[in-house]
């Protein structure tokens, strides 16, 4: 008789139930392990206070989820949830001036953060192999340096403890996660991490929209001035519903309370999104948090790896939110994870193959998120190898050429939009296509105030009216 396969995913977020979803075609059962209780249906956990900000799933991401489960997409359209075209469907203030708003075949999807969890949650507990254990925490990994044969668990409530043996032990638990504590116990050598904290902190507020559809309305900060950082996203979501997100890099973080945050949103490069907002009323309270700063751990480069184990998600590399790329490199690692299982199984050396895989995914990701942040006054850094900063630092000039590009001409635009949604590899920018577009300049000229439909100037005209 043939043995059955298992895995145990930590984690029941999005990076976990995709990995989960991945593993659930190659595997026979997959369980798994998540400290909440997690509610049954879009809303709101303890274990998850971020998702009461703004949350952008770029296209690359979504391709990635709706192949792993299928009509996931579909599903949240109908739900509400907006797809986005980039850049026709987006009033951008970006460091280096107005975002033309011609179409790309790129675009994000808007919504709240536990529509999406629930969506994907759903969806994953319908194809039947995947069972989900809430109220349960991992307390230790089973197994030694050379081998990882599963999980002990302990129930948050009544705090029976079991153990759950496993073919493959995925940690998916986020930015607390224990597993450096857990590797140094079985004798494995200390992991490297990686740190560039701009010190950006982020409060956020949900409004009646008093028109709809509307586009993602963004004022983002030029980090050529050598001041803090200062962001405004405005996003629409289901239901009606606008989700302001603002943030500000160290020395510049949005006060606390409602009157610091409208005068945050008031500071901004341009009055926009303050004047969408005088027409629009507050739904909920101002909600903050400061755990943002991008940090990675190098697991892959570990010279010793246990077989049956992987790890990815925020528990692998967390990114500055103001990006949006966490979702996306989640998903891109659970495609990898599972196509190096489908490969090989679960044994002989696959998980560390597969570490290996999702380390190379995260790549492009981590170059993005950190190779701007560095340029913000007071950021904090602390990399291996001090080389790769001295590199950034030359590398941007040819990355502002490429953005003051972008804005202005539909070809470099286009290739942006692929690496930003990563739908491309950031090396693509070095297309001969790109070069020459580089080359030969923006078609477009630059514009001096945001390119609005009829139907944004009518809200933005009752605005003033009002006034």
């Amino acid at each position: 008789m043939t043995r059955r396969t298992h895995a145990v995913v930590l984690g029941g977020s999005v990076a976990g139930m995709l990995a989960a979803a991945a593993l659930a075609r190659h595997l026979d059962a997959v369980t798994v392990v998540e400290r909440d209780v997690l509610p049954g249906g879009p809303d709101h956990r303890r274990g998850l206070p971020q998702a009461r900000h703004a949350h952008l799933l770029w296209s690359g991401g979504a391709r990635v989820i709706d192949k792993l489960l299928p009509g996931t997409m579909e599903r949240l359209y109908r739900a509400g949830a907006r797809k986005i075209s980039m850049y026709q469907d987006m009033v951008s203030l970006t460091s280096h001036g107005w975002q033309h708003r011609f179409p790309t075949e790129h675009f994000m999807i808007a919504c709240s953060r536990p529509l999406l969890d629930w969506t994907v949650r759903d969806q994953v507990g319908a194809g039947g192999s995947v069972t989900v254990l809430g109220g349960t925490e991992a307390t230790a990994l089973l197994g030694d340096a050379e081998r990882v044969r599963g999980v002990r668990l302990r129930g948050t409530a009544e705090g029976t403890v079991t153990d759950l043996e496993a073919d493959l032990v995925v940690d998916a638990t986020g930015r607390g996660s224990p597993l450096r504590r857990w590797l140094a116990g079985l004798g494995l050598p200390e992991v490297p991490e990686e740190v560039v904290d701009s010190g950006i902190a982020y409060a956020t507020r949900i409004f009646r929209a008093p028109a709809e559809p509307f586009p993602v309305v963004s004022h983002y900060a030029d980090h050529r001035t050598g001041r803090p950082g200062h962001n405004v996203v405005l996003l629409p979501i289901e239901d009606g519903q606008w989700i302001v997100t603002v943030s500000g890099t160290r020395g510049g973080e949005p006060p606390a309370g409602e009157e610091g945050f409208a005068e945050f949103v008031r500071a901004a490069r341009h009055p926009l999104v303050s004047e969408f907002l005088a027409g629009a009323d507050p739904l909920t309270e101002v909600r903050g948090t400061r755990s943002t700063s991008n940090r990675r751990l190098r697991y892959e480069g570990l010279n010793r790896w246990p077989d049956g184990l992987a790890v990815l998600g925020d528990a692998l590399v967390a990114f500055n939110p103001v990006y949006g790329h966490g979702m996306g490199a989640a998903a891109l690692s659970a495609a990898a994870l599972g196509e190096e299982i489908s490969r090989d199984g679960v044994g002989g050396g696959a998980a560390r193959r597969a570490q290996k895989s999702i380390g190379a995914v995260v790549d492009g990701p981590w170059s993005l998120a950190v190779s701007q942040d560095i340029f913000y006054p007071g950021c904090r850094v602390d990399v291996a190898d001090a080389r790769w900063i001295a590199v950034l630092r030359r590398q941007r000039a040819f990355a502002d050429l490429v953005t003051e590009t972008a804005i202005r001409d539909p070809r470099v635009g286009a290739a942006v939009a692929g690496v930003t949604s990563l739908s491309a590899p950031l090396n693509s920018l070095e297309h001969p296509d790109v070069i020459a577009a580089l080359r030969r300049g923006p078609t477009r000229p630059p514009l001096s105030r945001p390119q609005l439909t009829p139907a944004e100037l009518a809200v933005r005209g009752t605005v003033r009216t009002a006034r």
